[in-house]
């Protein structure tokens, strides 16, 4: 659970943007009553934006609003169901099992034994070198 806290957190936070921050060709202001609407031209999104603190505060439209928050539940919905497959799969921190343990020590066992023979042939290769008379 508290994995899909901190996936869903940066997505759950208010939807607040700074004017200022953004591509000026993006957006369009339009002056109102209480104080702006921004078009945005890029996705068609309106936010009511008003001036607080000499700052341009924006935030969405109740309709994009209740959209913004359908596409969180459908986004925490996946999150569940991605990791109930998790849970669902065997651990990869599982213990091998005694066939498994079996199959390596003889694939070891196998190994040390042909390592061993090149070892044996090397030093009856060397040592017959040495014994051998120097003819120069």
């Amino acid at each position: 659970m508290k994995r899909l806290f901190w996936i869903l957190l940066p997505l759950a936070l208010p939807a607040y943007t700074y004017a200022q921050d953004a591509d000026p060709s993006r957006f369009e202001l339009e002056r109102t009553e209480s104080g702006f609407i921004r078009l945005d031209r890029e996705t068609g999104a309106v936010s009511l934006c008003r001036e607080a603190e000499g700052n341009l505060v924006c935030r969405m439209a109740a309709d994009e609003r209740a959209a913004y928050e359908k596409e969180l539940d459908l986004l925490g919905d996946r999150v569940t169901a991605l990791e109930k497959r998790l849970d669902a799969q065997p651990s990869q921190n599982a213990l091998p099992g005694e066939a498994e343990i079996e199959q390596s020590l003889s694939i070891m066992e196998r190994f040390m034994r042909r390592f061993m023979e090149i070892i044996e042939e090397f030093t009856t290769e060397r040592d017959n070198a040495e014994s051998a008379p120097q003819r120069t």
